[in-house]
Formats: structure tokens, C-alpha cells, sequence
């Protein structure tokens, strides 16, 4: 009998099965031949929020939450950050090589020359009222692009996918940047193929009556870092979501207005709003000690200190911490970091063991990383969340 099984005895009949265990799991299916009798449909595994289940294998990221390590395709994200630019990370994750001079160059020319996006687009998008939530316009406008390139749906194509891979990395921002301006009561204002990615982002949010928008370095690099560190994490809530709806052959576009949609949520990435919304609510320095309080007391949730998954600091909180301290010698530091900062010092000052949260989230769980719900980062409770069998992507 091979190592590599489960011997297991079913306690209503008797019967003993062995199951074949591969990365560590066993198929779900080979539960379905434990059966009571003839008429039983089978034994199945019930995880309602998939927090033990693998549905894929994948060699993209590997992630241990007890170390605090983060990698793509085997590179640690600290390297990343530090030496790579955003669309260089992008071709790692897709590709599984960092790109070369030639290929970086040419990724890049692609990429830059599918930031336009058709004037009907912004027709539909002033559509919508001047106070919309940018989430809401984000979803509906990415789902629209669908009808503009109907040769999406042609998933089977290699070559159309990576077509459709490329227009989306290149509009998202466009249309991100629109709904800013839109929310403003600005006029769009359209990409500047001579500027980088990030730099195109920000002339597209901040550009105003210059002739020639020229990015602040330190901004542009803190996107660059921001984008690279939320650039994959495994089966993520909107990630799982975009699989299954591509499972039916879907378009790209539909399938990424369902991931958004899944993003908006306050348990992804809507928990970035809601941390902002925690700390206005604080209002002053001098709540934070009763406002803790009354969160240990279960009144509320704390969020924002870090993802779920890592168990003794968030490797990415770090970096945030210091490209965020570089923003702040540009634009000055916002008002809410001296709440965030006390409220980390409190909340991670306590005794390990004391409750924090009438879910059972404890101060050793916040300890994965404080300072980067100011920046771009959620708290997770219980969202839909699979983990991937990871293949060889470590080096």
C-alpha cells in the first residue's frame, strides 16, 4: 500500500477506504464512494467557507502566514517591491519569468498603447450621478467593455486571451482614474502614452490645466510598490469569484466586473473604506484607549490590522509603512495617521491572549501588520476564501 494514501473506517457500516492523498489533499470526489447503502448519494466534505478547501493547482504565489513570507513565482515580494516596477510583475505572474530588456519593452509598448478607451464609454460613465460610488461605476463600465470587444468570449483562443489580458491592465486604470474625476466634477482627462503606468495613473487623476503633467517620483513609486504588493494573494475572495464565472466561459471583462463586484465587499476590499470610516469615527487621538475598549467589550470590529492568513506580520505592512512615509513628505501626513498609529500601539500592546472581537479575532492575530489600513489593505473575517496547491514556485 502506498504511503501517499488515507485509510479511513466509516463508524456506520464498518468499511474501511483507502484514498489516494496528492499535495497533501485528498479529492473530494473519492468521498462520494463512502456510502450507508446503494440509495446513499455519498459522503461529501462540507467547508461552507472554503477554509480548507483547494481548488486549484497553482504555481503564481506562495504564501506562509506562520513566517510572514510572500512570494510570486518564487521571488520574495520585499525583492519585488524594492527592484521591480509594476508591469514588470505583472509579466513575472503571468509568464513565470521576470521579463528581459526586449520583452520588458515590448510588454510595456502593448500595455501602454490599450489605455484608451472608447469615447461611448464616457458617455455611459457621465451618466451615472455626480455622487456614485466609484466601486459601483468601476463594475458596471469594465462589464460594458464586453460589448465593445465581443471577440472576448473566444476564451479557447491563446492568443485573444492574451489580447483581452493586455486591454485589461491597460484600461482599469483609465477607468478608475475616470470615476475619480467624475466624483470630483472634473473633466476626464486622457492617458499620456509617454508617461509610465503609474505615472499615466496619476496624470489621469490629478492632472489639471498644465500642458504636460509631469508625476512626482516618490508618488509614482509608492503606486508602483501599492500596485505590486496587491498584485496576486492566492484564491482571494474576488479571485475565487472570477474563476467561477470564467468556469463558464465568460469573457474577461464580465468575469473581472464579477471579481470587482466581490472586492467592493466590506470583508475584501471594501475594508479599506470601512478603516477610513473607523478612524473619521474616532475623530481624535484622545478616543482611541475608549474606543478600544469598547472593541475588546465585542461592541465592534477593529479593521484593518492586516490579512487573516498571517499569523505573525503582514510582509507587505512594512513596505507600505515606508513608501507611505515617503508620500507623507510630498503631500503632508494626513490628520487619521496619528489615530492609526496610537490605535495600533494600543490595540497590539495588550497580552496575546485577550480578545479583541466577539468573533474570536485575538491581539496575537493583529499583530500581522498595523500601520497599512491607512494606506490600502483590508481585515478579513469570514469570506468565500480557497487555498491553492502550490507546485515548485518557491527558489
Amino acid at each position: 500500500m502506498s504511503e501517499q494514501s488515507l485509510t479511513t473506517t466509516d463508524n456506520r457500516t464498518g468499511k474501511s477506504y483507502t484514498l489516494p492523498i496528492e499535495n497533501g489533499t485528498v479529492r473530494a470526489m473519492d468521498l462520494r464512494q463512502i456510502k450507508t447503502d446503494a440509495d446513499d448519494f455519498g459522503l461529501m466534505a462540507y467547508d461552507p467557507a472554503l477554509m480548507n478547501t483547494a481548488a486549484t493547482k497553482s504555481a503564481i504565489t506562495f504564501i506562509d502566514g506562520e513566517k510572514g513570507i510572500l512570494e510570486y513565482r518564487g521571488y520574495p515580494v520585499e525583492q519585488l517591491a524594492e527592484r521591480c516596477n509594476f508591469l514588470e510583475v505583472a509579466y513575472l505572474i503571468l509568464f513565470g519569468e521576470v521579463p528581459n530588456d526586449k520583452q520588458l519593452a515590448a510588454w510595456s509598448y502593448d500595455i501602454t498603447h490599450h489605455t484608451f478607451v472608447h469615447e461611448n464609454i464616457k458617455t455611459l460613465m457621465q451618466a451615472f450621478r455626480y455622487d456614485a460610488h466609484p466601486m459601483g461605476m468601476f463594475i458596471s463600465t469594465v462589464a460594458a467593455l464586453s460589448t465593445f470587444y465581443p471577440e472576448a468570449n473566444e476564451v479557447n483562443d491563446v492568443e485573444n486571451r492574451l489580447v483581452q489580458i493586455k486591454r485589461l491592465i491597460a484600461k482599469v486604470p483609465t477607468i478608475a482614474a475616470y470615476t475619480f474625476r467624475h466624483n470630483r466634477g472634473l473633466r476626464y482627462v486622457y492617458p499620456d502614452n509617454d508617461l509610465s503606468y503609474t505615472g499615466n495613473f496619476l496624470n489621469m487623476m490629478f492632472k489639471m490645466t498644465e500642458t504636460k503633467y509631469t508625476a512626482n517620483r516618490a508618488l509614482e513609486r509608492a503606486l508602483d510598490v501599492l500596485f505590486i504588493l496587491h498584485a496576486d494573494h492566492e484564491q482571494n475572495c474576488s479571485t475565487n469569484a472570477m474563476r467561477s464565472i470564467g468556469s463558464a466561459h465568460t469573457d474577461p471583462f464580465s468575469s473581472l466586473a464579477g471579481a470587482a463586484a466581490a472586492l467592493y465587499g466590506p470583508l475584501h476590499g471594501g475594508a479599506n473604506e470601512m478603516v477610513l470610516r473607523m478612524l473619521k469615527e474616532i475623530g481624535s487621538v484622545k478616543n482611541v484607549p475608549e474606543y478600544v475598549k469598547r472593541v475588546k467589550a465585542g461592541e465592534f470590529r477593529l479593521m484593518g490590522f492586516g490579512h487573516r492568513v498571517y499569523k505573525n506580520y503582514d510582509p507587505r505592512a512594512r513596505i507600505i509603512k515606508k513608501a507611505a512615509y515617503d508620500v507623507f513628505e510630498v503631500t503632508g501626513k494626513d490628520p487619521l495617521l496619528d489615530i492609526a498609529l496610537e490605535l495600533e500601539r494600543i490595540a497590539l500592546s495588550g497580552p496575546a491572549d485577550e480578545v479583541t472581537d466577539h468573533r474570536g479575532v485575538r491581539i496575537e492575530d493583529l499583530r500581522s501588520g498595523g500601520i497599512d489600513h491607512i494606506v490600502h489593505r483590508l481585515y478579513v473575517g469570514e469570506c468565500l476564501r480557497r487555498r491553492d496547491l502550490r507546485r515548485g514556485c518557491r527558489r
